[in-house]
């Protein structure tokens, strides 16, 4: 059975009012030890004479685990839990992001500049060259986020609305890492022809359109129409996005293993949007051995009804995942948790390379192989080498729109992969660091440089 580790997706504040003396609370902390939680702050809220009141925080790693929690700390004896918050929800309460003006209007002259008649004059200025409403608007640093909530994270299908959430979360980090503004934009429609035409229509506003959480293989169309019909970057982050960190992590862990990219043979399971990208960025890295494994086994050749994306990567060999990974250097996981197990793991050559990306819960635990494998990376934060599209989609469009290309291309991804992994100095690179973290300042410059440089490079840049 694949162990569980409690994470910050499952936190909870419990407050609790106890008894004011001595032994109380740690009989408090005991039972949710024992239960498995992961013991974070404590804080005293109130204290008199005879009780006193504290705020617990704890970490789960599910939600009926939290249940769990929870009653535990009910069955302390002369325990009594005034009120438990989930703090993840507590954090999405109300939304997450808001507008914010940037000039105060503080009188006459200021309203008749900001807003008519003043604004008039520089309406006029645009609509006679529009290339100045970069210098006088907001699209010269705002992206739309657009989603049809089809792809959620790996929550499937749940709709537009449920999807607000992450697109919120996808705005801050915009913010947070390039100082970029994103709004949210989720459609209420599947039909791919609505879709591009609504984006075509957006368009004015935006300095750039972020696809995200659309499924395969609806969002390779709508990607290819809305790049061959706009004038502004078009980018769909699920695919591009984490083909880049792959493509940094695989440079440094194969220097960790001291593999040629020429000479590895990569195994990857899950050939949707984000497999069938990350392996196009692979081959233009430079590997020149790819099998793909699908939910059916190996994409083989002789397969009927493949999709041009699977054919594209189909092989002369068949079998499960547990068939073609015996011998190979690497795994690439965009799959489902439990789609590797340790018997591969060991089944494959000396010092493997493991990739496993399923969230929230890998293909296989960390803790299950680490004596197995070389290097091993997930896409989770309380893991070593996390392997996070956050590292490549905030500067990617910074450089994008700082050199207004109307395309972001390959060899710019490419370009910022490799300056991702420049990033890990030779004196750092080790097994547990093939990566920068997301918080590492530089990341978003560097990616942003490679973008700009690479469009200067390609006679793309405009600016």
């Amino acid at each position: 059975m694949q162990q569980l580790t409690p994470n910050p997706s499952f936190s909870l504040t419990i407050r609790v009012q106890l008894l004011n003396r001595a032994g109380m609370l740690s009989s408090v902390i005991g039972a949710l030890a024992e239960a498995g939680g992961n013991l974070g702050q404590i804080d005293l809220i109130q204290q008199t004479r005879k009780i006193s009141v504290r705020d617990i925080t704890v970490n789960a790693y599910s939600a009926e685990h939290m249940d769990k929690l929870i009653a535990v700390v009910k069955a302390v004896p002369e325990i009594r839990v005034l009120d438990v918050y989930d703090r993840t929800f507590q954090i999405h309460k109300g939304g997450k992001i808001h507008l914010e003006a940037k000039v105060a209007v503080k009188g006459q002259d200021d309203l008749a500049m900001v807003y008519t008649p003043g604004v008039g004059r520089v309406c006029m200025a645009i609509a006679e060259d529009k290339r100045k409403v970069y210098d006088y608007t907001i699209k010269c640093n705002t992206i739309a986020v657009v989603t049809d909530g089809t792809a959620v994270l790996g929550l499937g299908d749940i709709g537009p609305e449920a999807a607000m959430p992450v697109m919120e979360g996808k705005a801050m980090l915009f913010k947070q890492f390039a100082g970029l503004d994103a709004f949210p934009i989720c459609l209420n429609t599947k039909d791919v022809d609505e879709i591009v035409e609504t984006v075509k229509r957006i368009s004015p506003a935006f300095g750039g359109v972020n696809l995200e959480d659309i499924s395969a293989p609806r969002c390779f169309e709508i990607e290819k129409r809305l790049k061959e019909e706009l004038d502004i970057p078009v980018y769909h982050d699920d695919q591009h996005g984490t083909a880049i960190v792959v493509v940094a992590a695989t440079i440094n862990a194969l220097k960790v293993v001291s593999k040629p990219i020429d000479t590895v043979r990569i195994v990857m399971n899950g050939a949707g949007a984000s497999g069938i990208a990350v392996a196009r960025l692979l081959r233009e890295a430079g590997v020149k051995r790819i099998e793909m494994c699908d939910s059916r086994g190996c994409i083989s050749k002789d397969r009927p009804d493949l999709t041009p994306e699977k054919q594209e990567f189909a092989s002369d060999r068949s079998g499960s995942l547990a068939d073609v990974i015996k011998g190979a250097d690497m795994f690439v996981g965009l799959s489902v948790k439990g789609a590797l197990t340790p018997e591969m793991v060991r089944s494959m050559a000396p010092a493997p390379i493991v990739f496993a990306m399923a969230n929230p819960n890998p293909e296989i635990q960390p803790e299950l192989v680490e004596n197995d494998v070389a290097v091993i990376a997930t896409g989770r934060s309380d893991y070593a080498n996390q392997i996070n599209n956050v590292l490549a989609f905030p500067g990617i469009f910074r450089g994008a729109l700082d050199a207004r290309v109307t395309q972001i291309t390959t060899q710019m991804n490419l370009g910022a992969a490799q300056a991702i992994a420049s990033l890990v100095s030779s004196s750092d690179l080790a097994p547990d660091f093939i990566i920068p973290s997301v918080f590492d300042p530089r990341v978003s410059h560097a990616v942003a440089a490679a973008v700009h440089s690479v469009a200067r490079q390609q006679g793309l840049a405009n600016a």
